[in-house]
């Protein structure tokens, strides 16, 4: 039977997909929860048109974001951290930091999408972070940690 889902589902597909299933997996069980609805013409039309105006979205925000990528590139961060006299860091670098001067730089970037491959940072030096803008888009950062 084949079904459009009005939802995420693991190992199934995503939402709006059309995907066949067993006839008794969707009667008594995605249809009555409100995960799917039956494929029927209009509704087929209804998804094939709602996924045209998402991928239209999608290609704007990559975009967006490969134009953010361009500002990115080659950028060095200075970030500066209290440190003892050999070096060491009270506490560490983290992600909130990056993000926060990113911020101070005019680039708007949720911290849950940097990623420090080093981690944690507990000594003064120079480190490599990658920021995600998009699923498909990516960018390494240099930054370097200073004792204030």
């Amino acid at each position: 039977m084949e079904i459009i889902l009005k939802q995420d589902i693991d190992k199934l597909g995503s939402k709006n997909d059309i995907v066949t299933v067993k006839d008794g997996y969707a009667i008594n069980y995605l249809i009555p929860r409100g995960m799917a609805i039956m494929a029927t013409k209009s509704a087929k039309k209804m998804a094939e048109e709602i996924a045209r105006q998402r991928a239209h979205k999608e290609e704007k925000l990559k975009e967006q974001a490969e134009e953010l990528a361009g500002k990115l590139e080659g950028m060095k961060l200075e970030i500066g951290a209290k440190t003892s006299s050999k070096g060491k860091i009270f506490g560490s670098v983290n992600t909130l930091q990056i993000a926060e001067e990113l911020q101070k730089q005019g680039i708007e970037v949720d911290r849950k999408n940097v990623e420090i491959k080093e981690e944690p940072i507990k000594e003064v030096g120079t480190y490599t972070a990658t920021v995600k803008l998009h699923k498909d888009v990516s960018r390494e950062i240099t930054f370097e940690v200073k004792g204030e």
